[in-house]
């Protein structure tokens, strides 16, 4: 699946709910640690830059992830970086991706792509002031083995491994439908074996329901995880859905975040909307943050 259809796929209705939650306005240090943010894409277009980092804040988040591409000129991402600190909601991460040019594939152009790609979403990471990179590590197809795969991507995303040390950025690997490294044990071995502080896992919390379970994922990885991104999936009928009406047990998610001592972004990867829509979204997170697993639509 390319990364056009599945952002398309992963979107969910725009409309503000009818009973929107309230967003919560407690500290990370009152939330243990964990601080809500959003995809720069999902805010309303239609506003200035300035106006969407302060409608992030607004509605109740704490941080933004952007696309590598949106802030490829490092001027831009200086800038950008700057005003999202001055608003209080920081760009934190950068999606990468890496469909486009994955270190799986037996074409050295192909590689070479994707470490310029690479190379440069880490120097636009460093200059906005994100930490870390989202990065797809490979894709298994018809011609690409899943050896292969495992084999190519380690060798390739070790040769810029150097450069995020010294920019002092870590590169995260996400778990997404790529078939390719499809379970927990597998997941944490992976990061393991490149035994460097600047590799670890960016778990997506959804993209599991259909062949595992969060928590277990989350148990397995410990302190391996950088980063999380949180999606909901609901099984029956094949569909995403808006956060706390999918599959997805948030109680035994939070539980086990606690018990591996997460810290840190957990940032929304859905479709957009308006203010009551992000407002809504807002007051979910804290729900799950709070640790409730369903109930009122109200905190």
């Amino acid at each position: 699946m390319s990364l056009m259809d599945r952002r398309s796929f992963l979107k969910v209705s725009a409309v503000a709910m009818g009973a929107p939650f309230a967003a919560g306005s407690a500290s990370a240090a009152d939330n243990g640690g964990l601080l809500k943010a959003l995809q720069w894409g999902m805010l309303p277009r239609d506003l200035s830059e300035g106006e969407r980092f302060a409608l992030t804040k607004k509605c109740g988040f704490e941080g933004v992830e952007f696309d590598a591409g949106t802030v490829a000129d490092l001027e831009a991402a200086k800038r950008l970086g700057s005003m999202g600190r001055e608003a209080g909601v920081p760009i934190h991460s950068l999606v990468f991706g890496g469909w486009h040019a994955p270190f799986s594939s037996p074409d050295a152009a192909v590689i070479e792509k994707g470490l310029d790609g690479m190379r440069a979403a880490l120097r636009s990471a460093k200059a906005c002031g994100a930490d870390t990179v989202l990065l797809v590590p490979g894709i298994v197809t018809e011609t690409v083995s899943y050896a292969d795969a495992y084999k190519r991507s380690q060798e390739h995303i070790a040769k810029l491994l150097p450069m995020a040390a010294d920019l002092k950025v870590t590169i995260a690997v996400e778990n997404v439908w790529n078939k390719f490294l499809l379970s927990p044990l597998e997941f944490a071995r992976y990061v393991d074996e490149f035994d460097h502080p600047y590799l670890k896992a960016y778990f997506d919390i959804g993209n599991v329901i259909l062949f595992g379970y969060s928590q277990d994922w989350i148990r397995t990885l410990g302190k391996r995880t950088a980063k999380i991104h949180l999606k909901d999936f609901k099984r029956q009928g094949y569909q995403w859905t808006n956060l706390r009406d999918g599959d997805v047990n948030w109680k035994q998610v939070r539980i086990a975040l606690d018990e591996v001592g997460y810290r840190g972004y957990m940032t929304t990867e859905l479709g957009g909307g308006n203010e009551a829509y992000l407002t809504d979204l807002a007051g979910r997170i804290d729900l799950i943050i709070a640790g409730k697993q369903e109930g009122a639509r109200t905190i």
